[in-house]
């Protein structure tokens, strides 16, 4: 299994398992994934969910051999796996905690913003390298970034890609609070459990009302940053950078416009 779910004391855990590739996220496990929280938003017996991958790595994000094989003329559209899960993420209206150890790579990165409390171990590692694969941001990371963190350090960001710690994270409002990498698990799961003692209703009400007044600009958000993404996906600069990678060499975008 490279996803693992469990139900138990009140909490769905969704745990990132497949060491062997840095927790690579396939689009079977996108699928997994989406259920497990679609499963979750009808079960009474859930009251929160927790994401949480390995000590070493959070994940690397798309698994690119997996992703590129899908890769064609509307390969973001809403019926493909990471959409599915895209939506269930962001539609989940029971409180999702996260706990992000070691690199969180792309959308290891972006779907923090989904969630409502994120908390880091001190090893933590992010980054949204899609400029330096030919690509534009996405799960409205575009918009949910800069809110969070100001337009000029969410375009140094998002327009470098390069990685950054968990103490700027913090300091970025990505992540609630920065721990030692042996006391974050159990921290995180912790706070599920205070979430799961209170007035289910009433944590979903407040959550409802806090996400209402972006509900439609990050519905919006998503739309055209998939379409976009889908265009660039395709396009020669992202070939090259693809190429590079697989290729273990530097790419070179000094020919594109």
């Amino acid at each position: 299994m490279t996803i693992q779910t469990k139900k138990e004391n009140g909490i769905l855990t969704i745990e990132f398992d497949r060491l062997e590739r840095k927790n690579a996220i396939t689009g079977a496990m996108y699928t997994t994934m989406a259920d497990a929280l679609l499963d979750a938003e009808q079960d009474p017996a859930v009251r929160a969910v927790l994401l949480t991958g390995k000590p070493e790595i959070f994940t690397a994000g798309n698994d690119l051999d997996d992703f590129l094989n899908n890769v064609g003329e509307g390969a973001m559209t809403e019926d493909r796996p990471v959409f599915r899960f895209m939506k269930a993420l962001e539609g989940c209206t029971k409180p999702v905690v996260a706990a992000v150890s070691g690199a969180a790579v792309g959308i290891g990165t972006t779907m923090l913003m989904h969630c409502d409390l994120v908390y880091a171990a001190d090893n933590a590692k992010f980054s949204m390298p899609f400029s330096q694969l030919g690509l534009c941001p996405e799960f409205a990371s575009s918009l949910l970034v800069a809110q969070a963190a100001g337009y000029t350090r969410a375009a140094e960001k998002l327009m470098l890609g390069e990685a950054f710690g968990a103490q700027e994270a913090f300091e970025m409002g990505i992540v609630a609070k920065v721990l030692p990498a042996a006391e974050l698990l159990a921290f995180a799961q912790g706070q599920a459990a205070k979430l799961v003692a209170l007035p289910a209703a009433s944590i979903r009400a407040t959550k409802a009302l806090m996400r209402r007044p972006r509900a439609a600009i990050v519905a919006e958000t998503m739309g055209v940053e998939n379409k976009q993404f889908s265009t660039m996906l395709v396009g020669a600069e992202a070939k090259e950078a693809f190429t590079a990678f697989f290729q273990k060499r530097k790419p070179d975008f000094s020919k594109f416009d």
